[in-house]
This record gives structure tokens, C-alpha cells and sequence, in this order.
């Protein structure tokens, strides 16, 4: 993979000159064509990968305005797999940090890519979102450093290790690639942890209160869950008999506690990471679904006791997914990977003189400073036409959505509705540039999601659509 692909003029030469559609309010969604499986060289094989991307003591945490990194509880790391013989490799991967968004989503996606030898358009790369972890943007770094006294949002030497680590991590696994024979899909419920954030609302449906990561205002915790996807899902990789990789996808924000600056893969990793220490021989990865809107407030006072309840509560979900899966033989034919590429413009309130001057103004807290710098690099983003990739891997009647940013949880089950008779599983989290995404329907009922979502409504038609083209078989 040549390195100009992370020029962004390049990126924006290759964007333009392809063919787009257009929907009426501007927004540019293009279709890649469908890989075809008449590439396939051999049989379908599946290589695990993991390594670790720990950072550093002292490093930041969600993106500066918390504290940093004082102790390790617990490794953060980056796990997934890597598909061969369905046409170029296709590599899934699963990091323990909060964001990859813009450029730096690009840099792990080529890395990633180049162990494999693919390309970047067939490399998903999504966060688990705990907050106690990086945030990287690689231009909001750059940004809040010409200032001089502000945090820095990232270590690029960590960062670049991260990246050599991804790359020949991948490499060596495919050296280690295992024949994969059969797929198998199952579902479990999740009791006691997702609930809606934005339940408090006046007669008009506009959002008065949030419930948020943990909770403790009473009359919060009292209301229904809301809207959430109560169930974890599997798709499991096996070689015979033999189970080989398992990923997992569950919606909900996932945070015990944070801003402590103790590292930890939190309630999520943890349960994971007590799976993959029962089934050593099986890779187990953790995708978090959309989110946007969910977490775990309902359930959950924050208190340093209700971690390994709600780790126990999302281990015995993933148990149940895999209790009675459904398998059947696959072959290549049977595989697809569909993209869709998406260029939403910025919301209008958003302008790019205000933002430095914000971030330029040293009396303000960090988070007034630190955090308009994501803003203002979602705008150069923009402006560079650097666009953000959808994609699907269609598995016989299994279908992974591969999804950006914190997507209201509509988004999932609206991909359920639009696949009734397949299996779909979703994973949010993908390049974090938009940051929110609520849809197009909650933008008028403010509240805090909606506050800080960098697009305009228009984003949810142009995301629907291109998820329901990527979907359709």
C-alpha cells in the first residue's frame, strides 16, 4: 500500500474522480463495486490477531479533559481477525480505546492493511469506547500542541509503536491462518445494563435530563429502560469442530466508572477477557454496538463495587449468545464485502475562525479547548474531501455492519428491520470524526447527544442509505 494514500489530497482526487451519488440535500454517498469471489485463491481461512496498545503512564484519556494515565489496572489491548480466500484478506479488529477518528482511523486502517496485504477499504477497525483510553486524532493533536500549553490528546510515538505493533501482528497471523469451515450465529440477553440515556423529556419529547455512564438522581434510575437492543450477539469462525475466533456485539456505553486515571479495559474488556481465558484456543473479540444513546445508568451508581457486577451481567450475555449456536458449512461464494464511502458536511453552527479562537483562549478550562479542536478537525477533514467508508461482510444469512462515531441505537435496529430474515450485527465506533450521530428525529429534542453531534440531520438519510445498500445481498 503506497503511502500517498494517506495524503489527503490524493484521498481527495480519488474521491472525486469516482462516480457519486447525490441525494437532495447534498450530501455525497458512493458505491464502491462488490469484491468479487471469483478472486479467491484456495480455501477460506481465518487468522486471529491481538496485541497490545496499553499506553503509556501520563498519556490522556477520552481526549485531554479528564485525567490522564496514573496506573494500569488492566491492558488495553486491540484484537481481531483477519479473513482470507473471499478475494483480497479482509480484517476486522476491535481496539480497547475510546476513539480513532479522521486521520488516525485512516493510519490504523493502512497499517492494518499492509500486514495483510489488502487494502484499506477492506479493513474495519472500531473502538470499545472506554473512556480511561486514548481518544486519537492525530489533527486535534497537532492543533492543540501549536498552542503550546495545553495537554497533549496524543503521544504520536505511542501512537506510531501502536501502528507497527497492528501491522505485524496481522502479518504473523496469516502466517498462522487456520482453514474455516463453518460459521456460526447465536444470540443471548444482556439483563442489567443498557438503558436509554435521554428518557427525561417535557410534552413536546424535548430532553430535560440524561442518565448517563452511572447514575444516582432516583427518579432517573425509576423510568423504563427506553429504547435499547437488549441482546448480545455472536458470530463464531470454526475450523470442523473446533471454534477459532467468536465476536461478540453488544450496545451500550461501556463504563463503570472513569476519569480516575486508572487504565482499564473496564466492564466490557473484562468480560471478555474472562471468556477468553475459559477458551484459550478461541480468539474473542468485543465489538460495541450503537451506543450513542445507551449506557448503563440505569444500573449503575458508579461506584467502584458495581464493576465486576456489570462485568458478571455482559459475561453471562456472551455466554448465552454462544449456548445454542446455529452453524453451517460456508465457502467463499457464500462471502461479500460491500463499502459505501459518505462525505456529510459540518453543521452550519460550526465555523472555523470561532473554533481556534476557542481553543486559542488560555483562560478557558481544557475541555472548552481540547474538545472544539475535534471540531475543528472534522472541518479540515471536510475540506481535504477525505470521505468515511460503511461496509458490510456478508456471510450466507449472516451480515456484520460496519458503522462510524457514536450512532444513536435507531441505527442498529433499523438495520435489523431492514434484513428480517438474516442475522445482522452491528458494530459502531468505526472513524469517530462526526463524533454523535443522532437521528434525524432527535435533533429537534436537543440534549446533550445532540449538542455535540458535528452534522447536520441530513446525515442519517445518507447513512441509511448507504447502509441499506451495503446490506442488500
Amino acid at each position: 500500500m503506497p503511502s500517498s494514500l494517506l495524503d489527503a489530497d490524493y484521498c481527495r482526487r480519488e474521491f472525486l474522480k469516482r462516480a457519486v451519488l447525490t441525494t437532495a440535500a447534498g450530501w455525497s454517498l458512493q458505491i464502491p463495486p462488490v469484491a468479487s469471489a471469483a478472486e479467491t485463491a484456495g480455501g477460506l481461512q481465518v487468522a486471529p490477531f491481538k496485541f497490545d496498545v496499553t499506553p503509556p503512564i501520563g498519556h490522556s484519556c477520552c481526549g485531554g479533559w479528564i485525567k490522564p494515565i496514573e496506573v494500569v489496572d488492566d491492558g488495553l489491548e486491540a484484537v481481531g481477525v483477519v479473513l482470507l480466500g473471499a478475494g483480497k484478506p479482509i480484517v476486522l479488529c476491535a481496539v480497547d480505546w475510546t476513539g480513532l477518528l479522521n486521520q488516525a482511523h485512516v493510519q490504523w486502517r493502512t497499517a492494518l492493511a499492509e500486514g495483510a496485504g489488502t487494502t484499506p477499504d477492506r479493513v474495519a477497525v472500531h473502538c470499545v469506547h472506554q473512556h480511561n483510553a486514548p481518544m486519537a486524532c492525530v489533527e486535534a493533536e497537532r492543533i492543540v500542541a501549536a498552542e503550546g500549553d495545553l495537554p497533549h490528546i496524543l503521544m504520536m510515538d505511542f501512537f506510531k509503536q501502536c501502528l507497527d505493533r497492528g501491522r505485524s501482528s496481522v502479518a504473523r497471523a496469516i502466517q498462522e491462518a487456520r482453514p474455516l469451515t463453518h460459521v456460526g450465529w447465536g444470540q443471548g440477553k444482556v439483563v442489567g445494563i443498557a438503558s436509554n440515556r435521554r428518557v427525561k423529556r417535557d410534552h413536546d419529547g424535548k430532553v430535560l435530563a440524561m442518565r448517563g455512564s452511572a447514575c444516582k438522581d432516583e427518579t432517573l434510575i425509576a423510568m423504563d429502560e427506553g429504547l435499547i437492543d437488549p441482546f448480545c450477539k455472536t458470530v463464531t469462525f470454526f475450523n470442523g469442530e473446533q471454534k477459532v475466533a467468536s465476536l461478540h456485539y453488544y450496545a451500550t456505553h461501556p463504563m463503570s466508572y472513569y476519569a480516575d486515571g486508572r487504565c482499564s479495559s473496564d466492564f466490557a474488556g473484562l468480560a471478555r477477557k474472562q471468556r477468553q481465558q475459559e477458551e484459550p484456543d478461541c480468539l474473542h473479540v468485543y465489538f460495541t454496538g450503537c451506543s450513542g444513546n445507551v449506557a448503563a445508568g440505569k444500573y449503575n451508581d458508579g461506584s467502584q463495587a458495581m464493576r465486576p457486577q456489570l462485568t458478571k451481567r455482559l459475561y453471562d450475555g456472551i455466554v448465552a449468545s454462544e449456548a445454542k449456536l446455529e452453524r453451517v458449512a460456508v465457502t467463499a461464494g457464500q462471502f461479500a464485502w460491500k463499502t459505501a464511502e459518505i462525505l456529510p458536511p459540518p453543521r452550519q453552527s460550526l465555523h472555523a475562525d470561532k473554533i481556534a479562537a476557542q481553543v486559542a483562549t488560555k483562560s478557558a478550562p481544557v475541555v472548552s479547548r481540547n474538545r472544539p479542536a475535534y471540531e475543528l478537525s472534522w472541518l479540515h477533514r471536510i475540506e481535504k474531501q477525505i470521505p468515511i467508508v460503511l461496509s458490510s461482510l456478508h456471510l450466507g444469512g449472516v451480515k456484520l455492519l460496519h458503522l462510524p462515531a457514536e450512532m444513536f441505537v435507531e441505527y442498529q435496529l433499523r438495520a435489523q428491520r431492514l434484513q428480517p430474515d438474516n442475522f445482522v450485527c452491528t458494530a459502531a465506533y468505526g472513524d469517530g470524526g462526526p463524533w454523535y450521530i443522532p437521528v434525524k428525529e432527535e435533533y429537534p429534542n436537543g440534549g446533550y447527544e445532540v449538542s455535540v453531534a458535528f452534522c447536520e440531520p441530513e446525515v442519517d438519510d445518507v447513512i441509511t442509505a448507504g447502509m441499506t445498500h451495503i446490506l442488500q445481498t
